[in-house]
């Protein structure tokens, strides 16, 4: 169910404005050389974000928020510590991945179609799916 609507709609657009600060927060941020490229995938990967957000509106399961620095995991996905089959194929996540305004050329975003692993991303994911059977009880 879309959480986004109904009984806990509220709780879901405050959630929301909570990133949208934090969106606005990162982008004041100014980095000197030799940094070329920032990634900030709770701008260009919004949508999956928003939607990682409306699985956990309504429940009394925790919500795992923060940014593993490893460039495939969140970086591709969205998600926190999102590896990509685990954010793609186990929760159902399926929402537009955009682009950083500058890439680093060994460290593209590919989205759903990285083929690289994040260690860190795939072990939550294996411990998640050892103790449930479906991410919505999480």
């Amino acid at each position: 169910m879309d959480q986004s609507t109904g009984r806990f709609a509220g709780e879901r657009e405050a959630l929301g404005r909570l990133v949208d600060r934090l969106v606005a927060s990162v982008d004041r941020l100014c980095f000197n050389p030799p940094v070329t490229a920032v990634y900030d995938p709770l701008s260009y990967a919004r949508a999956s974000f928003d939607r990682y957000l409306d699985m956990s509106v309504g429940t009394d399961q925790v919500l795992l928020v923060g940014m593993n620095p490893g460039p495939w995991g969140m970086a591709q996905t969205g998600v926190p510590f999102g590896e990509v089959e685990l954010v793609h194929r186990w929760m159902g996540i399926d929402a537009p991945i955009g682009h950083p305004p500058v890439e680093h050329p060994k460290r593209p975003v590919l989205g759903w179609e990285c083929q690289r692993s994040e260690v860190s991303g795939r072990d939550c994911g294996v411990g998640s799916r050892t103790v449930r059977d479906a991410p919505s009880v999480l």
